[in-house]
């Protein structure tokens, strides 16, 4: 049931944060979507995989990925859909407890999760431009077999 909780916060969240960056119509409903798919998928990969930071490297690449999908078939930039889907991923708890901790005088376990959280958010910012880059260069070999589909004829 919690699970499911999430999913719906994850939903919200996303759909809130596409309304602020004035999303409309059916990309806004694809935006809220690919927020609580991001989620959905981070819970998943969590009982698999053991490091979050990795969780979340793989997370970014997926949803980067289905964000390029929805940007394509929407006729949108890409940046409509990543932006509101990554959201629920952003690791603010993390910096909650590394600020609590370092203003509370545990500088060593302050310092140790501000690590962690520049850890999850790196993996989040390296998913995304792995994700990007695959896309780019599947795009720039398609452009390149028409061009050469046209050169013979």
């Amino acid at each position: 049931m919690s699970e499911w909780i999430q999913l719906l916060a994850a939903f919200l969240g996303s759909l809130a944060f596409a309304i602020l960056f004035h999303i409309r119509g059916i990309k806004l409903l694809a935006a809220a979507f690919g927020g609580g798919l991001s989620w959905g998928l981070f819970l998943l990969l969590n009982r698999v995989v053991e490091k979050e930071a990795i969780c979340y490297f793989i997370v970014a690449v997926l949803i980067s990925f289905y964000a390029e999908i929805m940007a394509r078939c929407l006729k949108a930039p890409v940046t409509v859909f990543v932006s509101p889907c990554l959201i629920p991923l952003v690791p603010g708890a993390s910096l909650y407890y590394a600020m609590s901790y370092a203003l509370g005088g545990s500088f060593v376990q302050g310092f140790e999760r501000a690590l962690h959280t520049l850890a999850l958010a790196s993996a989040l910012a390296v998913g995304v431009i792995v994700s990007a880059v695959i896309m780019k260069l599947i795009t720039g070999l398609q452009h390149a077999k028409k061009e050469k589909k046209h050169e013979r004829i």
